[in-house]
């Protein structure tokens, strides 16, 4: 973790100057290095996305391999560029019946 001023760091996502988490978000080795690396506004920008694959892959969040699928998602979404995120196809968003 970049320091920068007193209490100010460098998110190693988004590059920002901003505040770090501070905490492990997750109780998991994954959730201990993204709360020292990453910035608030990136987590928010996580949890979104999060209740976005909850939602449309209709995943039962007491699941184990729900948990795995969301913890695949989490690493790629805060390491690598994004691109291999599970894809969400918002293409009928708003024309679906139930």
């Amino acid at each position: 973790m970049a320091l920068f001023g007193s209490d100010k760091f460098k998110c190693a996502r988004c590059g920002q100057k901003s505040e770090p988490i501070g905490y492990a978000p997750v109780p998991t080795e994954l959730g201990q290095k993204i709360g020292e690396e990453m910035c608030k506004d990136c987590w928010a920008e996580w949890q979104k996305k999060q209740m976005q694959l909850i939602n449309h892959f209709g995943l039962d969040v007491s699941n184990p391999e729900s948990h795995e699928f969301l913890f695949d998602n989490m690493k790629i979404f805060f390491y690598d560029d994004g691109s291999g995120l599970a894809t969400i196809d918002t293409s009928k968003e708003g024309s679906v019946n139930w």
